[in-house]
């Protein structure tokens, strides 16, 4: 694997990634930097089934192995919502402001103690589009989700989700700390794992 496509078009996804996954002689590039311009619909029920869909179809179209993330926001007293559907909460191309706007209203009236959350995040890397044993990694991350934004850092939701240990919100938190601390890093640091354990073993 010497050049790894990532199958987003969320730049703030993207950065994270590229930022994280640094594995000597492999290029990480993503479907701006190929002029990918179609969907890639999601239609999956759960976080890995849909990392897998987005892994599939962007090595389908490439022909490279491609890395397919699927995170989002579980609000327990929400029944687990936003969830898989956390990048269209308040309709197809939604804005993050807006998906924020209608998880606040969601939680109108709820006491702080029913404002637990968590962040979650599957990664799934595929050699080609019919990998049969695709490698598969998860992280997640707790939180509280506070009743008005705080910090311009991060994106989606991170100025709504309280880090208690660190006290302050994803937002507020420097782009290193939030990569050694998110669900993200954390799905990304096994997946770096699996790849490294991959690559000693055809070395």
């Amino acid at each position: 694997m010497h050049n790894i496509i990532v199958a987003s078009k969320n730049r703030g996804k993207i950065s994270e990634i590229r930022t994280i996954l640094s594995l000597p002689g492999v290029a990480i590039s993503d479907l701006y930097d190929i002029g990918y311009t179609d969907e890639i619909t999601e239609t999956g029920e759960t976080f890995e089934e849909n990392a897998l869909i987005k892994a599939r179809h962007a090595s389908r179209a490439t022909g490279l192995p491609a890395l397919g993330d699927d995170s989002g926001l579980v609000v327990e007293a929400l029944d687990g919502q936003p969830g898989v559907r956390s990048a269209r909460y308040a309709g197809a191309g939604a804005s993050d402001a807006a998906n924020n706007r209608k998880l606040l209203q969601a939680l109108a009236g709820f006491p702080s103690d029913r404002r637990e959350a968590c962040f979650y995040c599957a990664m799934a890397l595929v050699r080609h589009a019919e990998d049969p044993a695709p490698l598969l990694a998860t992280g997640s991350w707790r939180g509280r989700i506070l009743e008005e934004p705080l910090g311009d850092g991060g994106f989606g939701y991170d100025p709504l989700f309280w880090v208690a240990e660190e006290g302050c919100t994803s937002a507020q938190l420097s782009p290193e700390r939030k990569n050694r601390l998110s669900h993200r890093g954390q799905a990304l640091a096994a997946l770096l794992r699996l790849v490294e354990s991959e690559l000693e073993g055809t070395g």
